[in-house]
């Protein structure tokens, strides 16, 4: 049995969440081509995201215009180091997938489209969701515990909106202020196991971002898009594609629609990979696979020590 990374696997990037500050500096100083993407956001973006990542503040890193590109640069400074250690060419039949934001890590990853091009986007997406969460404030509610079919009766009954199904009994719903609230008192009732408010600014994957997507598209116009080299699993379906026009298509649907991980997930079980990788900053995409499939083996490639292991 050979390492994981000359196994056929799937490349696993994750969205907003657990970004914290120093994240990405070991890279930066142990890898010139972690160092370059760091670079290469500072330049594009007009500001040092790199120290922002790498010293704070804590609260500026956290809004979401700043999150955005800084998860999307940790990402794939851990990619690039891990190209340069693996130092060969990809498995046939990998596939590369992310959690919302992830995709577009997931993208630059598969060669579809350039960092540069995604970390610009990823910006301006953040603006546009910000921009419409403050005309239409919103929260997210996780919901643990509950089966899918509960859940979507309680978001009918509150006009809330299914966000994210992330795995088996643990599901995110969206909506305004006061509907989250009332979903949350609802699932209460209906012996939830727990539920977490998120500390998020809006009402994300619902259609309270429905004005984020139409700014979203003409910025798209002007991105080049690559054929990948790898299929990405797309949110929107679960499912995998290569055609650009899909590939544009599902990114402005990303926004307001759910995103399928579990279905991602199951999609690729249902390839045979049992082998996923995980480049990102924490390890909630291992947790997540835990649940979906208790077997599969997840490696987390965060840190310079996760890139030595490889060689």
């Amino acid at each position: 049995m050979g390492r994981l990374c000359d196994r056929v696997v799937a490349y696993l990037f994750a969205g907003q969440g657990s970004q914290y500050i120093g994240m990405g500096k070991d890279l930066y100083e142990a890898f010139p081509e972690s160092k370059a993407v760091f670079d290469k956001a500072d330049e594009v973006l007009g500001f040092s995201l790199s120290r922002l990542c790498f010293v704070g503040p804590q609260q500026e890193l956290t809004k979401t215009i700043n999150c955005q590109p800084a998860i999307l640069a940790m990402s794939i400074a851990a990619w690039e180091a891990y190209k340069s250690a693996k130092g060969s060419g990809f498995s046939t039949g990998a596939y590369a997938v992310g959690l919302s934001l992830g995709e577009y890590s997931a993208l630059v990853a598969s060669g579809a489209m350039s960092f540069a091009d995604a970390v610009y986007l990823v910006r301006r997406r953040g603006e546009f969701m910000e921009e419409e969460a403050s005309k239409l404030p919103g929260k997210m509610l996780s919901v643990i515990g509950l089966d899918t079919s509960a859940v979507r009766q309680i978001c009918s009954e509150t006009n809330t909106e299914i966000a994210n199904i992330n795995c088996p009994g643990q599901i995110v719903i969206s909506g305004g202020v006061k509907e989250i609230e009332q979903a949350q008192e609802l699932a209460k009732e209906r012996g939830v196991k727990m539920t977490v408010m998120l500390e998020v600014s809006g009402a994300f994957h619902s259609s309270l971002m429905k004005g984020a997507t139409l700014k979203l598209t003409a910025e798209l116009e002007k991105i080049k898009l690559n054929a990948p080299f790898m299929p990405v699993v797309c949110n929107v379906t679960g499912k995998a594609i290569t055609s650009l026009l899909e590939i544009k298509d599902n990114l402005i649907k990303q926004v307001t629609s759910s995103v399928l991980w579990e279905d991602s997930m199951k999609f690729l079980l249902s390839q045979g990979i049992k082998n996923f990788m995980e480049f990102w900053p924490g390890k909630v995409l291992k947790g997540l696979m835990r649940r979906i499939d208790a077997g599969a083996q997840v490696v987390n490639i965060e840190k310079k020590e996760d890139i030595l292991a490889l060689q």
